[in-house]
């Protein structure tokens, strides 16, 4: 994700299939707790009013909305796992592997268990 991009200003922003599809509104930004960098989406699907996590790593902010470089139907059966409260690393891993994510040095094809998942704007311990 662009660097320069303040997480609180994807709220509220469309996202984009990567064929320009409609995915839905996002609600809201997931920082990496030890950078603090943007690293997931919460976003309002409207396939039966839920919210499905999109990891931001490759997406780009164009014309005002998100571009992520996933299809609809592989973002629309993400692993449910609610909003409002912290992502847990057996979570993040369960998206990971659900978005075909890897991460370098890490044995299989698992990421590390990187804890993820602080909200933009909440306070952390």
């Amino acid at each position: 994700m662009q660097t320069d991009v303040n997480p609180r200003h994807l709220i509220g922003r469309k996202a984009f299939d990567r064929t320009g599809s409609k995915i839905g509104t996002i609600d809201e930004v997931y920082l990496d707790d030890a950078t603090g960098s943007p690293e997931w989406a919460a976003i309002r699907t409207g396939f039966f009013t839920r919210d499905a996590f999109v990891p931001l790593e490759q997406s780009r902010l164009v014309g005002g909305v998100l571009r992520v470089p996933f299809d609809r139907s592989l973002i629309r059966h993400a692993p449910d796992l609610g909003v409002g409260r912290h992502l847990s690393p057996a979570q993040e891993l369960q998206l990971c592997h659900h978005y075909g994510i890897m991460v370098e040095g890490v044995r299989e094809t698992w990421p590390p268990d990187r804890d993820f998942g602080h909200i933009a704007g909440e306070e952390r311990d």
